[in-house]
């Protein structure tokens, strides 16, 4: 089989940090801002950010409605910190004007673990990955409220879930791509992998 060709969305915040870590996973990575770029991509990574910058980039780009119909017909997608909240159906403190791409059937809190300066790295067991809990960072983090009866919980720090997966939409609070340990982007190019080969079939 072909190595997997995924994309980050190259609007702000971590891009090249995801590039290392998808190049690391054994997947072709390349920066995505237009929609004929994200046509080439087999699944999407939404970095980490400032969520309502990056909704607002997406639609001057020209992309965010182009990703929110490949979302909905299955493209895999893994969305980290401002990327989670960009994959929750609904926010629960949205900025003025701010839009999401949607996929996941969650509610999610903005900046929930506190600011800038509260920032802070936590071993976060994720189900999926084995060997030794995740070194999670997290910077201005949101946590997930509340998910749907579809949604599964990865993972849960403090009482807050931090991690989740709806079909082929994946998220994390938290920021695996600083910290050179690459096995959620390996879980995720397994979950592209598998999509791939369910489609040729």
């Amino acid at each position: 089989m072909t190595t997997p060709v995924i994309g980050v969305l190259a609007l702000q915040g971590d891009v090249r940090e995801h590039l290392v870590a998808l190049a690391a996973a054994d997947a072709v990575a390349r920066p995505v801002r237009r929609p004929e770029e994200l046509a080439e991509v087999d699944g999407l990574v939404l970095p980490g950010g400032e969520s309502t910058t990056i909704s607002k980039l997406a639609v001057l780009f020209g992309v965010l409605d182009p990703l929110r119909a490949r979302v909905r017909a299955g493209m895999p997608v893994y969305g980290t910190c401002a990327g989670l909240i960009l994959l929750a159906d609904k926010i629960l403190d949205p900025r003025s004007g701010q839009e999401t791409v949607g996929g996941i059937d969650m509610i999610v809190r903005r900046n929930a673990f506190g600011r800038q300066n509260e920032s802070f790295e936590a071993a976060i067991a994720v189900r999926g990955v084995d060997g030794d809990p995740v070194d999670g960072v997290f910077i201005r983090a949101p946590w997930v409220e509340s998910v749907g009866a579809s949604v599964e919980v990865l993972a849960e720090y403090d009482g807050h879930v931090v991690a989740v997966r709806q079909g082929n939409a994946l998220a994390t609070s938290f920021h695996p791509e600083l910290t050179g340990d690459h096995r959620v982007h390996a879980l995720f190019v397994d979950m592209v992998r598998a999509n791939r080969a369910a489609e040729s079939l």
